[in-house]
């Protein structure tokens, strides 16, 4: 290359490397401005629910197994056909027109016995075909039918709140959604009848999601396109704002799809899978968690609000303040005390089960089951004499530093649905003996206003459900069977 190309070359690298880091930069904004429109993206979608009945097959009829040639009965011979013509008039002629006329007797004879077997052997054909047919729709009508019973079946255990067939509703509802961008699909649900509650285990993106470069540049002193870092507070600030957008769109998206209104509390834990760099093993820790009724959630206009502040403000949210340290948070509730897995066998009755019914305790014996039980958790544990405990059936020591404390605790031997006034009392209890946390555990279940008012403060409800995943969890034998009425 000459020295007039050579200093060609040059002097069109500078603008060319400039048009590179200007699209470089472009693709950042990009990326962010798409990260900061996932609730306004989810939001601009129509969230219904299936309709089961929508899933039922429509009847299906047999196809045709008869030819349309074979339908019809084919015409006979034809004695006209088979005729000779008439003699001449000439010495023999009559002798010969006669042999002919003779044979051609003989072939219209075997031609309508031909056309007698066959006619026969269609009939038969067409027969069999229609039975066979007939047996193909009988099979097509009953397979229809079951399926259709099953969808009824299904509607009707959706409708009455059953756990796994509610769990498998929303499972599939929540699998059916695209996800965002690259974004993690794994996600789990579980649904607690006695409180009418979902609780969602849902994966999130780590922060590298964000992109770490804010911009692009190009330097003229050592002829590169350089990245401009991003401010290590705007980074976090940027992931928070992501992880709250996805909180509240998984929110609207459960809700959305309840078109049986079987759910009125939502629990949802923002998980992350990433490796620990300081022990290289895989981790998945909380990174968010909420609890939200659906008249909390019904009252946002979610297309005006700041998601960061609501839920942190309005939900009570915890989140984490070091996402990007995978600093965890501690679950409203854990997933495992909703998994239906460790829980559906205990709604079968069976007389083989050897296992208690809680509901056929006293309810001292209740009271001594949950210090028991508190105990195997490894807590430090004392029960109150009833009737002098104020309001305390027992109190619970957890000598751990920081997360640790004093915690009061009630077991409510019920069946119907805890009373909001119930964890109120338990509030006032925890306030007035300098408590740490309250923990109120029921063989019933909770309602949204009772979760409503646990948002943000130091109590901890227990229903029937997590009580028996507990059981389970430390080798308690127990179930919940209601008493036939």
């Amino acid at each position: 290359m000459d020295r007039s190309m050579e200093g060609h070359a040059r002097s069109d690298r500078p603008p060319r490397r400039s048009a590179e880091a200007a699209q470089r930069t472009a693709a950042v904004q990009e990326r962010v401005q798409a990260l900061g429109n996932i609730l306004a993206d989810a939001l601009a979608v129509d969230v219904n629910g299936t309709d089961l009945q929508t899933l039922k097959r429509a009847h299906r009829r047999a196809p045709p197994t008869v030819s349309p040639a074979d339908l019809e009965a084919h015409p006979g011979p034809v004695w006209d056909a088979f005729v000779p013509h008439p003699p001449v008039r000439w010495w023999g002629a009559q002798r010969r027109f006669s042999r002919r006329l003779a044979d051609a007797e003989d072939r219209f004879a075997e031609a309508i016995e031909r056309h007698r077997a066959s006619e026969e052997t269609r009939r038969e054909r067409v027969a069999k075909a229609l039975r066979e047919q007939v047996e193909h729709q009988r099979r097509l009508d009953e397979a229809t039918a079951e399926q259709h019973a099953r969808i009824d079946a299904y509607e009707r255990a959706v409708a009455n709140r059953g756990r796994a067939a509610v769990t498998r509703y929303f499972t599939k509802a929540l699998d059916r959604l695209p996800d965002p961008l690259d974004f993690p699909r794994r996600r789990k649900v579980g649904y607690v009848p006695e409180s009418t509650l979902l609780a969602v285990e849902w994966d999130l993106p780590d922060v590298s999601v964000v992109p770490a470069e804010a911009s692009y540049r190009y330097d003229r002193a050592v002829d590169a396109v350089l990245a401009v870092p991003r401010d290590p507070l705007e980074l976090r600030r940027l992931y928070q704002q992501l992880v709250a957008q996805l909180a509240l769109r998984a929110l609207h998206l459960v809700f959305g799809s309840d078109r049986y209104g079987v759910v009125d509390t939502v629990v949802f834990n923002g998980m992350v899978e990433s490796v620990d760099l300081t022990t290289g093993q895989t981790v998945r820790p909380c990174l968010i968690t909420l609890r939200a009724t659906r008249e909390q959630f019904e009252a946002l206009v979610l297309d005006q609000l700041d998601p960061v502040a609501c839920i942190r403000h309005y939900f009570a949210a915890e989140v984490s303040r070091h996402p990007e340290e995978l600093q965890p948070v501690e679950p409203v509730l854990e997933f495992d005390l909703a998994d239906p897995r460790t829980i559906e066998a205990v709604d079968v009755i069976s007389e083989i089960d050897a296992r208690p019914n809680l509901l056929d305790l006293s309810p001292e014996s209740f009271e001594h089951l949950v210090h028991n039980l508190l105990t195997r958790m490894g807590l430090e544990t004392r029960l109150f004499r009833r009737g002098t405990d104020g309001g305390i059936d027992c109190v619970a020591y957890d000598p751990r530093p920081i997360t640790g404390g004093k915690f009061v605790v009630q077991a409510k031997l019920w069946t119907r649905t805890v009373p909001p006034s119930a964890v109120r009392d338990l509030f006032g209890t925890v306030v007035d003996a300098g408590a740490t946390k309250g923990i109120l555990i029921t063989t019933s279940g909770f309602g949204p206003t009772s979760y409503q008012f646990a948002n943000g403060k130091p109590l901890q409800l227990i229903d029937g459900t997590a009580l028996l995943s507990l059981c389970h969890l430390h080798n308690i034998p127990a179930r919940i069977i209601p008493r036939a009425s």
